[in-house]
């Protein structure tokens, strides 16, 4: 009887929590045992799933925090808080917050990776296109409401240039490197439109500098913003009709020339598996945004003190530093596709990033500059509109071919090199125009 009692026993463990109908009937005909079978079993149960929600929160943590190495920089963004609050000493504060700045960009862009798994091909578009460059959006809005439109000018310059120079051609390198014994190709035809969407932005920024240097203005301070503000919403309608584009009506056109990615099954699906969930890629998003926007309010008000504790031009910070902490992920990705020959993608990263600041990001800044009621306008002075014009034709020659070497590379570097050159011996001609 002992072993036909313990085989009931076992029997009612086994078919409750599966079978509700069958479970409830025999709970019915042994009253006396239904407490000590379902209460365990929904305490168990809650266990588990607490369990699992703490092991899953860990594993998240470990990924987005702990496994990349480029976080062992996130303590210098706290120290910076502390330095400002204690010492208030400008210059170490600068550093600190760009330091501190750093893995979060780099961080921001593998979330957002991550999210684009679940949403599909076009939310994960406009996902790249909005939080690509979160971190240029947020230092920039941070800067326009204090009046900095400067600033704000030539950070986003400086994104633009170090993109199409620095970013593009370490990656020319380095895959060229790597690949020396084969040419690299790419998508030529990807790499022409979106040259024709950074002349155009060239344009939108050319002619309100041109109209005011020339002094022949209608209005005389103000023809040029309500021409930039008319420009930047055209820009805005030519983005989002190229996001349309490249999405929708013709996405075989951005299609990898490389066929290696079907052959290569097993290895597309091990770098396409997502490795964290939905919301907490969500999760992710907003605390690495908010975590961003604050680190972003004290580097914008160490700017003019770290400038003059330093007795280096503001122009050259705004153009050569901080662009190099808004693009700490596209460097990264773009050089690590390169060496995985995979140069369509890095293209989409370094090239793309520059249309998305050019297209959308600037535009952006004149829009809520206006709703804000600042003067935020298209007028970049000569020397940068000049400097910008020259690099979208350097490049647009170099990508013409659908070619790639590590010379192209090297040439890139180097023309990086006498642009910040160039702006480190510039003096910003007026802050009073803005």
């Amino acid at each position: 009887m002992g072993s036909a009692g313990e085989k009931l026993d076992l029997e009612l463990d086994e078919e409750i929590p599966f079978s509700s109908s069958q479970g409830t009937i025999k709970i019915d005909s042994l009253h006396y045992e239904a407490p000590h079978i379902a209460s365990p079993r929904s305490y168990r149960s809650t266990r588990v799933l607490r369990k699992m929600y703490q092991i899953s929160l860990l594993r998240s943590i470990y990924i987005v925090i702990i496994k990349a190495k480029i976080n062992v920089l996130l303590p210098f963004g706290p120290l910076a808080i502390l330095l400002h609050n204690l010492t208030g000493k400008h210059t170490w504060v600068f550093f600190f917050s760009l330091l501190g700045i750093t893995p979060l960009a780099e961080r921001l862009g593998y979330v957002t990776e991550q999210l684009a798994f679940y949403t599909g091909p076009t939310v994960g578009g406009l996902l790249n296109a909005t939080f690509g460059n979160a971190t240029e959006m947020i230092i920039s809005l941070y800067a326009l409401n204090n009046g900095m439109m400067r600033v704000v000018k030539q950070s986003l310059l400086g994104s633009i240039l170090s993109n199409m120079l620095l970013v593009l051609g370490c990656a020319f390198f380095s895959g060229g490197i790597i690949h020396h014994q084969k040419v690299q190709v790419f998508n030529k035809a990807a790499a022409i439109v979106n040259s024709g969407l950074l002349l155009m932005a060239v344009m939108g920024l050319l002619f309100p500098a041109v109209l005011h240097f020339t002094h022949t203005e209608l209005h005389f301070g103000k023809s040029q913003l309500a021409l930039s503000r008319f420009s930047s919403c055209i820009m805005l309608v030519a983005y989002a009709s190229y996001l349309f584009f490249q999405l929708k009506i013709q996405p075989n056109l951005y299609s990898s020339v490389s066929e290696d990615e079907e052959h290569n099954s097993a290895d597309s699906e091990e770098e396409e598996a997502p490795e964290i969930t939905q919301w907490e890629a969500i999760g992710w998003l907003a605390v690495l945004t908010i975590w961003i926007s604050v680190l972003s309010g004290y580097l914008v008000d160490a700017i003019e003190g770290a400038s003059d504790s330093l007795n280096m031009p503001m122009s050259f910070i705004s153009v050569i530093l901080l662009p190099i902490v808004g693009n700490a992920a596209e460097h990264a990705s773009a050089i690590m596709f390169a060496m995985k020959d995979k140069l369509d993608i890095t293209l989409g990263v370094a090239i793309g990033s520059s249309t998305q600041i050019s297209m959308f990001v600037i535009p952006f800044c004149v829009v809520v500059g206006w709703f804000m009621g600042k003067p935020m306008d298209l007028n970049f002075q000569l020397f940068e509109t000049a400097t910008l014009f020259i690099t979208v034709l350097v490049v647009a020659f170099m990508l013409q071919e659908g070619t790639s070497n590590y010379f192209k590379g090297l040439m890139l570097i180097l023309c990086y090199l006498i642009v910040a050159a160039s702006f480190f011996v510039h003096v910003d001609p007026s802050n009073d125009a803005d």
